[in-house]
């Protein structure tokens, strides 16, 4: 009989790419959870023969229901989902609350063999508080609950670490802009940062790929993903100057990664710009290891052998932004 695999955020991206990743998988059924069971989305999952069950977040009795019979659930959060209405300080406490609604719900289920949770590094404890950034905290209090209040829950999780998206370029806060009569010529553009071209950043790849085939590898080496392994999950690590280099190449255009102050990097973008230099200054702070904790090991793509993953480069050239 299939095991089941229930898939939060089954319509978003890292749901959604775990959806395809085992859309031909032998051995699973895919049970994908929405808050809305008549949406375009849901109804396209039900088309490709996957089950949809209605259950919100927001309400830890109808995740329990969702959950039943699960042999693996994979659990993600949204924190700029509240972002625009509520702040920074509201998302951060919403998101938590949902994560642990998530987490309690998992450890009612009594047939579940293996949890991952979507969440990030602990960038307060790897820089000694110099850096915080919001939605890696608002995660982080969502870890230190499974830790410390759900110990046969940890037993099967598998903590997972998304690295930076490579559609983060279709965002204005990293979108390069066209400056003209510059030294380049025509098809000029500039990245405007708040911090140095040099600071190293762990890139995803293509996320609706890569993501889904991430936890694929996860879910067939329990061994060396249990109990309560960290992994992180990018293809390649590279400069946000290399990554613009990779970018104008994929793109036709020549662009130059600039640092600006972070003052007017943060008012160029109110709340977003504060919050990705937050996230900027955390990979600057690391250089290079941003993906890493004191005192863990964190597993890798070499470590699981994961196949199948698309780069960088692959991915902004699947996509033209500029022509």
């Amino acid at each position: 009989m299939p095991r089941i695999i229930t898939i939060v955020g089954a319509t978003g991206i890292q749901g959604g790419s775990v959806v395809r990743a085992f859309l031909d998988k032998p051995g699973y059924s895919i049970r994908a959870v929405t808050r809305n069971i008549s949406s375009d989305a849901a109804q396209t999952l039900e088309e490709c023969g996957i089950e949809v069950v209605e259950a919100d977040i927001n309400d830890a009795e109808s995740l329990r229901a969702a959950f039943a019979g699960s042999y693996a659930i994979f659990a993600v959060t949204n924190f700029f989902e509240a972002l625009p209405t509520m702040g920074v300080d509201k998302s951060m406490k919403v998101e938590t609350r949902l994560g642990l609604n998530l987490a309690d719900a998992a450890a009612a289920t009594e047939s579940l063999a293996h949890y991952v949770w979507s969440t990030l590094p602990k960038s307060r404890r790897n820089t000694g508080g110099r850096v915080v950034v919001p939605f890696c905290e608002s995660k982080n209090r969502v870890d230190d609950y499974i830790r410390a209040k759900h110990p046969q829950l940890l037993q099967k999780t598998t903590f997972f670490w998304a690295g930076w998206y490579a559609s983060n370029m279709d965002y204005p806060w990293f979108k390069p802009m066209a400056v003209p009569n510059v030294g380049d010529g025509p098809g000029s553009y500039v990245q405007m940062l708040g911090v140095p071209p040099w600071t190293v950043i762990p890139l995803a790849g293509d996320e609706r790929t890569n993501v889904g085939l991430f936890v694929r590898a996860i879910l067939d080496q329990p061994q060396k993903t249990l109990p309560a392994k960290t992994v992180a999950g990018y293809v390649e690590q590279e400069t946000f100057g290399e990554l613009m280099q990779v970018y104008g190449a994929a793109q036709g255009i020549h662009v130059r990664c600039v640092q600006i102050p972070k003052d007017d990097y943060r008012a160029l973008w109110p709340v977003w710009g504060e919050l990705m230099d937050s996230n900027n200054s955390y990979y600057e702070v690391m250089s290079g290891r941003a993906f890493s904790t004191v005192g863990h090991y964190v597993l890798t793509r070499d470590d699981l052998d994961v196949q199948g993953l698309v780069g960088t480069a692959e991915a902004f050239a699947a996509k033209k932004h500029f022509g």
